[in-house]
C-alpha cells in the first residue's frame, strides 16, 4: 500500500498499524483494515474461539430526509406502493453506521464484533425529518480454531 499521499510516510503508517495506534490513522486507511472485520447479529462466531470482550461499542448517524423524497413518500402512503427514495436513505443509513462500527471495534483493537443490533428512529420538528440509526455490539478479539 502507498500512504505517503495521506500526508504520513509509508513508515510511520506502518509504524502506528504494528503498534495497533488506529485512531492515529488517515479514515481511508482504517476504513480499509476495517474492512476485514467480522460483523454479525449473533451471539457466537461458529469457528472462532472468543478470546475477548474488549467492549460494548456504539455508533450513531443521522440523515436527512429530502423534503421531495419526504412529500413522495406520502403519496406513496396514500395510493400504495415503495418509496425507492426512502428505502435508498434506509439502505444508506445502514452501511454507512455498520462501517463506523468496524471502525470503532479496531480502535478498540477488535477482530469482530458479535451481536450487533442496529436500531431506527425517526427525528422531526420545525418541518424537518431526519432519520437516526444507532449501531452496538460486542467489540471482540477472536481466533480461528
Amino acid at each position: 500500500m502507498v500512504f505517503g499521499i495521506f500526508g504520513k510516510s509509508d513508515e510511520k503508517i506502518q509504524e502506528l498499524i504494528d503498534n495497533k495506534e488506529f485512531d492515529e490513522l488517515p479514515t481511508d486507511v482504517i476504513d480499509e483494515l476495517a474492512a476485514e472485520l467480522i460483523v454479525t447479529t449473533e451471539m457466537s462466531l461458529d469457528g472462532y474461539n472468543i478470546l475477548e470482550r474488549i467492549d460494548i461499542i456504539t455508533s450513531e448517524c443521522v440523515f436527512g430526509m429530502n423534503i421531495f423524497r419526504d412529500m413522495f413518500a406520502g403519496i406513496r402512503d396514500i395510493f400504495g406502493g415503495r418509496s425507492s427514495a426512502s428505502q435508498k436513505v434506509l439502505r444508506d443509513a445502514r452501511r454507512t453506521c455498520l462501517t463506523e462500527l468496524r471502525r470503532e471495534a479496531l480502535i478498540v483493537g477488535a477482530d469482530a464484533v458479535i451481536a450487533v443490533d442496529l436500531d431506527y428512529s425517526e427525528i422531526s420538528g420545525d418541518g424537518k425529518s431526519m432519520l437516526l440509526v444507532v449501531t452496538s455490539g460486542t467489540a471482540c478479539r477472536v481466533e480461528k480454531r
